[in-house]
């Protein structure tokens, strides 16, 4: 553990304002954490400071050729869906060109549980699930043992056929699904406590149980850290306030083919990123999945005005939604693609807005932004298109490489040169792949 050296005392670096209701309030990155310049914790013989991983996907593929950049290199054309991430250019690694082939082995299930399984673990699917552990629990059983949590798991959308392959994106090993957390509420009760009724019903702020503890705890710290430990507080309180907000049919969670559910999940989506950014910040966890959208989704999209048909619907011409090569279909396409980007982009701006000694936590983070077909209609699975964001491990930033190898290749390369897994090897990977990290 890591210490706070505060104006009189020192404090564990992993330390959780609390108290006996069960409320658990961790800690920013404060200035006191750190070393002199801010490249590593202060007063520890582990000082070095962590990094952290997402795994992020949306479900039923993209529309090629409004997501891949013509050009290769830095002087890249941010194409229409990628168009949310041009703020965010020197923070990326868009890698196209990458194989998935495990997808195509004979076997049970239809194209979307092949290329789930394969995607998210580099192996066959088995008939029920993914056969073997996917890459981020591969990652957090390397890296995660010292944190509160060893990884979590978020959602958004519920929608799906239902099948244990299409609502998981986490396995654990063989068969062995973790389930995305997709309320809100529940998510912030298990990061920050939930026993006592008062708050469980949002009618106080579980704030309100630490006021103590926080009041002492700013005594001792210096004015830069006093300010970021109450903003860091007020975000929290920020996001309650929001949960508070929901209507009623944002705290269950629906059949997964259920008809006429027109909820707004960009709005779910913010709060659990604002939820998962805290985690990060506080040192709750490191690793991450993040289940936008369901494998062979069924979401419809009111945000967007395409209620019509639902997401898998939009992507074949099967006559059940806009036909999928005239160009209205094209552009349904592209503007859901390009929301799942700005989802993506919303999580790269918040954990960069969060200061964490000398840089910010976006500064020590990978994200790994993938999807479950190359091209949706054609439920391709070679020539995927993938983003790497984030500058753990030295991510070489503002580029497009047109890559040969595996999906699980790039796996391989982020575990090791960004998370220091030390995977010796991955599911149909064979070789770490080059020109992604310095």
């Amino acid at each position: 553990m890591s210490a706070v050296q505060t104006k009189d005392r020192s404090l564990p670096r992993r330390m959780f304002l609390r108290n006996l209701g069960g409320v658990t309030i961790g800690l920013p990155p404060l200035a006191a954490m750190f070393n002199a310049n801010g490249t590593a914790f202060a007063g520890t013989l582990k000082a070095e400071i962590p990094t952290r991983f997402v795994l992020w996907f949306n479900g039923n593929g993209v529309v090629e050729k409004y997501w891949i950049p013509a050009e290769t290199g830095s002087d890249f054309t941010m194409t229409p869906c990628l168009a949310p991430l041009a703020p965010f250019r020197n923070d990326i690694h868009i890698v196209t060109g990458l194989d998935n082939p495990a997808a195509r082995l004979p076997g049970p299930g239809n194209d979307h549980h092949r290329s789930m399984a394969a995607l998210m673990s580099g192996t066959q699917f088995t008939g029920r699930g993914s056969g073997g552990a996917s890459i981020d629990q591969a990652i957090a059983a390397r890296v995660g043992s010292e944190n509160r949590f060893r990884s979590l798991q978020l959602g958004v959308s519920q929608e799906s056929f239902g099948e244990s392959i299409q609502r998981n994106m986490s396995w654990a090993g063989y068969d062995r699904s973790l389930p995305p957390e997709m309320l809100p509420n529940k998510l912030f009760d298990r990061l920050f406590g939930a026993r006592d009724a008062g708050w469980i019903a949002r009618k106080k702020s579980v704030l309100d149980a630490v006021q103590e503890d926080a009041a002492g705890l700013k005594k001792a710290l210096g004015q830069e850290d006093r300010t970021r430990l109450d903003e860091h507080l007020s975000s929290i309180r920020d996001v309650e306030r929001a949960i508070a907000s929901l209507p009623p049919n944002y705290r269950r969670v629906d059949p997964p083919d259920a008809e006429g559910d027109m909820k707004d999940w960009p709005r779910i989506a913010k709060l659990q990123s604002d939820l998962l950014a805290h985690a990060f910040a506080s040192g709750q966890t490191r690793v991450a999945s993040y289940m936008l959208t369901k494998c062979q989704g069924l979401a419809r999209f009111p945000w967007l005005g395409y209620t019509a048909a639902r997401h898998h619907d939009y992507t074949h011409r099967d006559g059940k939604a806009p036909g999928y090569d005239a160009p209205d279909g094209q552009r349904v396409m592209r503007d859901i693609c390009r929301w799942h980007v700005e989802e993506f982009a919303y999580l790269i701006g918040k954990l960069k807005s969060i200061k964490e000694g000398d840089g910010t936590v976006l500064d020590r983070t990978s994200l790994l932004f993938v999807h479950e077909h190359a091209e949706a209609n054609d439920h391709k699975n070679n020539g995927y298109s993938l983003i790497v964001a984030g500058h753990a491990g030295g991510l070489r930033t503002n580029m497009h490489t047109r890559s040969t190898g595996t999906v699980s290749d790039l796996y391989l390369a982020v575990a090791n040169k960004a998370m220091g897994a030390g995977l010796a090897k991955f599911p149909s990977a064979s070789k770490e792949i080059q020109g992604i990290f310095a």
